[in-house]
């Protein structure tokens, strides 16, 4: 049978396909999970930018996430079936540094953090400027990490007063020169560990 999955791109195609996706600057989440509501439980936390709207139907929201499946985040949200998504203000950037640059399977993100939570059993981040939290629904395996379509059960704003929600570039211009290598290090880092995996997931046999 001949192999129709898509490869990889040639330089050009590609460049051109991120100057697309640098057209918009997303906002980024701070997805927040424990393996159990109970204070003193294990909490784990990670920056994401694929995070989106999955509903208008304003009395049954949902939210679609995509974590990369290496994080601690994921097994944590694999074991409790739930999570939270916060966004952040520019003036909580302090928050994007101590979630992003370490992982989870070494270091305790939350260390010195109060074990405040939601309603949900979520921790929760004070300094945001929101917070929903959020159900699995259901879960698609695309290699690289999973995507979780979830119902949002409660949430609110929080910190109205501390400016627009923190994204991409502005993560980037707010970043001092020696933090900035150290993101561009940890994104080329992931990007191989995806690619890796997205490769890997289309060689797979079909489901029957």
């Amino acid at each position: 049978m001949q192999d129709t999955s898509p490869q990889r791109l040639d330089e050009a195609t590609a460049e051109a396909i991120d100057a697309v996706y640098h057209l918009y600057d997303p906002p980024l989440w701070l997805v927040t999970a424990a393996r159990s509501p109970a204070p003193g439980d294990r909490r784990a936390g990670c920056i994401a930018t694929f995070v989106a709207r999955a509903s208008i139907v304003k009395r049954l929201p949902r939210m679609l996430t995509g974590i990369a499946r290496h994080h601690h985040t994921w097994h944590v949200i694999e074991a409790s079936g739930r999570f939270a998504v916060h966004l952040l203000p520019e003036t909580a950037v302090d928050q994007v540094w101590r979630f992003a640059l370490r992982s989870g399977h070494e270091v305790d993100k939350f260390a010195g953090l109060p074990d405040v939570r939601t309603p949900d059993g979520n921790p929760l981040i004070e300094s945001a400027l929101s917070w929903l939290d959020c159900r699995v629904e259901t879960s698609i395996d695309t290699g690289d990490r999973s995507l979780y379509l979830a119902a949002v059960t409660g949430g609110g704003r929080m910190n109205a007063d501390a400016g627009p929600p923190l994204t991409a570039e502005g993560l980037m211009a707010l970043s001092p020169p020696e933090t900035r290598n150290t993101l561009d290090r940890l994104y080329i880092r992931d990007g191989g560990i995806d690619a890796t995996a997205i490769e890997a997931w289309r060689l797979r046999p079909p489901k029957q």
